[in-house]
């Protein structure tokens, strides 16, 4: 049997007691293991760099540097390690910045444990994860208003054939191409293709910003 690989995290955030919530909570992941910790975004970067995890967990307000900073240095000088933002309701403004920097999840520290579990797996695996409570707040604060961007959404959506669409939904849920193969009985080769012609499609850079089209149109499904 081959080795189980588990999920690197750095976790960073100055508050201490909020550290040792979210790490009680992965801990109960046993797929999943802090193998850092940060209290500003200076020493994130550093650690970052020093133990190259899989995933860097973010808040956005920290001194010195903050979350979003944190995450452009990431995504520029350790590529290899993915950044997921732990946001609130009251910090929506920051998420367009955070997609520029390379986010690729987006969390909320009052959710649900399971999605903290499952977007730190998910952007490990190569997916976006936007949290489902995150995503219905923040998607007005993305620019314009919600009626118009979700009829803008559907006609960009609209071109896509049904295949897509559906890969799109999934796209939005967090699925990774292998997740999204395995749920669709597809090729992973064959999604790869898939999710290349729908950012081509869309014209987003990345899966993040497609999973916001993808709720904004109405495609993913609560649960």
């Amino acid at each position: 049997m081959g080795a189980v690989t588990t999920i690197r995290v750095l976790l960073a955030d100055d508050e201490t007691m909020i550290r040792a919530g979210v790490r009680a909570i992965l801990a109960a992941d046993p797929g999943i293991d802090v193998v850092a910790e940060a209290a500003d975004g200076r020493e994130a970067v550093e650690a970052v760099r020093a133990h190259r995890p899989d995933v860097a967990l973010l808040d956005i307000r920290m001194p010195r540097l903050d979350g979003l900073a944190a995450c452009e240095e990431i995504r520029r000088t350790t590529p290899g390690t993915a950044v997921a933002v732990l946001t609130t309701f009251s910090e929506d403004a920051y998420v367009s910045r955070a997609l520029g920097g390379g986010a690729t999840g987006f969390l909320l520290k009052s959710g649900d444990p399971y999605e903290l579990m499952a977007g730190v797996r998910a952007v490990a695996d190569g997916g976006a994860y936007l949290s489902p409570k995150v995503a219905r707040h923040v998607i007005a604060e993305l620019g314009g208003e919600r009626l118009m961007r979700g009829a803008a959404a559907r006609a960009r959506t609209a071109g896509l054939t049904a295949r897509e669409r559906d890969v799109l939904a999934l796209v939005g849920a967090g699925l990774s191409n292998a997740g999204i193969a395995r749920r669709l009985h597809l090729v992973e080769g064959t999604v790869k293709g898939y999710v290349s012609a729908i950012l081509n499609h869309l014209e987003v850079g990345n899966r993040v910003q497609a999973a916001i089209v993808a709720y904004e149109a109405g495609l993913v499904t609560e649960g």
